[in-house]
């Protein structure tokens, strides 16, 4: 015992005052507790710094992690931000020219159905037209009038020659509408017909350029005047086949009262004699032509047969009569127009002017330079100029 307190009194951890001997005792008796106690005691400050030095350190992943998205974000705002819209718009989306539309606007009359998507297959170029709009332009500051028809000729393209539809676009200079009436003739119809546009769904509306067109039409004073269609294609099948037809054979109508109509003047009588198995198709000239001979020589042709002869000269003297009759009252109507037309009308008929405007020759289309012509059609004649 006293060994064991000889070495107590020894040991360096205690302090030099001790206590009484019970406690000398207790601490003899529980060794282990002691030393596990003084070693908790020995790990409690540790572990407190420990807790509140690493506290920050616990915190700052949370923070990184939620700045790391804002920092995503962010570079993906300048990423976007750095996209330049302009130099997108300026590579896919080129600026459209104000009147760049106008020939499409524009309702190719007369032409077949079936035929439309030839003329729009090429991007044709009518940038002559629009040039004739600026300031200097034969159109410019005019009320206009515009109509299409197509051309079908024979042309070159990348070195080979192919009949293709040529779009034509018209010009009619004038105060007024030329006309509120549609033509509708052809080698394959006996008669001829006037009728009014609307009546084929055709009519005069204004052009709104491109740079107007969030605006309202009523507000717009518009200079430029298209013919429109509003027969769409696919309504075509619950047509008859005879209405459908008639779309391909009109001609945009005119008349000019302050001279002579080709048809007041013309001897010409066009003949489609119905018979089977192939009708009679034959032109009768009442001045030059003798009816004896002339079915003589029908007959000897064997367009006609002889037994049918006297039935074929009645039905020419009836069409010969009709076209004199048809002459006439064209003459009549016209000195009356005349005698009622004021001052400011005739001015307007001797001023009008027809301008016929062509596509211009670009790397992209036929060359159609070779086969410009001034006619337009039979009731509007010839072009002033051809464009």
């Amino acid at each position: 015992m006293r060994r064991g307190a000889k070495r107590k009194t020894t040991n360096k951890n205690e302090a030099p005052n001790e206590p009484t001997q019970p406690i000398e005792e207790n601490k003899k008796n529980e060794p282990s507790q002691s030393a596990e106690e003084r070693k908790d005691e020995q790990r409690k400050p540790a572990e407190e710094n420990h807790i509140e030095l690493n506290d920050p350190v616990q915190e700052e992943p949370s923070k990184k992690m939620d700045e790391e998205p804002n920092k995503k974000a962010a570079k993906g705002r300048a990423k976007r931000a750095k996209t330049s819209k302009p130099e997108a718009e300026d590579d896919y989306f080129p600026d459209k020219r104000n009147l760049e539309d106008l020939w499409q606007q524009v309702f190719p009359v007369g032409t077949e159905w079936d035929q439309l998507d030839m003329v729009y297959q090429y991007k044709w170029n009518f940038s002559n037209l629009e040039d004739a709009f600026e300031e200097g332009g034969l159109l410019y500051n005019q009320k206009v009038y515009l109509f299409g028809c197509t051309e079908p000729q024979l042309v070159s393209f990348q070195g080979q020659g192919k009949v293709t539809m040529i779009p034509v676009v018209v010009a009619v200079v004038s105060p007024f509408p030329p006309s509120d009436k549609i033509g509708i003739k052809s080698v394959q119809r006996e008669t001829e017909e006037i009728l009014p546009m609307k009546q084929m769904k055709m009519d005069w509306v204004p052009y709104i350029p491109l740079e107007n067109r969030e605006s309202q039409v009523e507000r717009l004073k518009s200079q430029i005047f298209i013919l429109s269609c509003t027969q769409r294609r696919a309504g075509l099948k619950h047509l008859k086949l005879e209405r459908v037809k008639k779309f391909e054979y009109c001609l945009p109508y005119f008349y000019q009262p302050l001279q002579e109509d080709e048809l007041e003047q013309s001897t010409v009588v066009q003949i489609l004699f119905p018979i089977d198995p192939k009708p009679v198709f034959c032109e009768f000239d009442w001045e030059l032509d003798e009816l004896e001979e002339f079915t003589d020589k029908l007959i000897e042709e064997e367009e006609l047969s002889s037994d049918q002869k006297d039935a074929f000269k009645d039905f020419l003297k009836e069409k010969v009569r009709e076209a004199k009759k048809a002459n006439r009252e064209a003459r009549e109507a016209r000195r009356k127009a005349l005698e009622e037309m004021n001052g400011e009308t005739r001015a307007a008929f001797e001023n009008m002017k027809f301008y016929k405007f062509y596509p211009v020759s670009t790397s992209d289309t036929p060359d159609v330079s070779g086969v410009k012509a001034p006619f337009i059609n039979r009731y509007y004649g010839k072009a002033h100029k051809v464009l």
